[in-house]
């Protein structure tokens, strides 16, 4: 199973994450934690919006994180 999920935030990223990059991390941990890389039918909408809330949590996070030294994120 995938351990690529990396780190989002400035300056481990150069430049601030972008959705696809939060949306891939989402996936990942969603794969990693379901242990399917591709769910069954029957299991493709519960996958599918586990990824969409944990996308969504993520873009949050980041959005609100404050790091210390790093320049000041403008409010979009």
């Amino acid at each position: 199973m995938c351990r690529s999920i990396k780190t989002l935030r400035p300056p481990v990223l150069p430049g601030e994450a972008t959705e696809d990059d939060i949306r891939a991390a989402a996936l990942q941990y969603v794969r990693k934690v379901s242990g399917f890389r591709a769910p069954a039918a029957h299991n493709r909408e519960v996958f599918d919006r586990a990824v969409e809330e944990i996308t969504a949590a993520t873009a949050h996070l980041l959005d609100e994180l404050e790091v210390r030294g790093a320049p000041a994120r403008r409010a979009g």
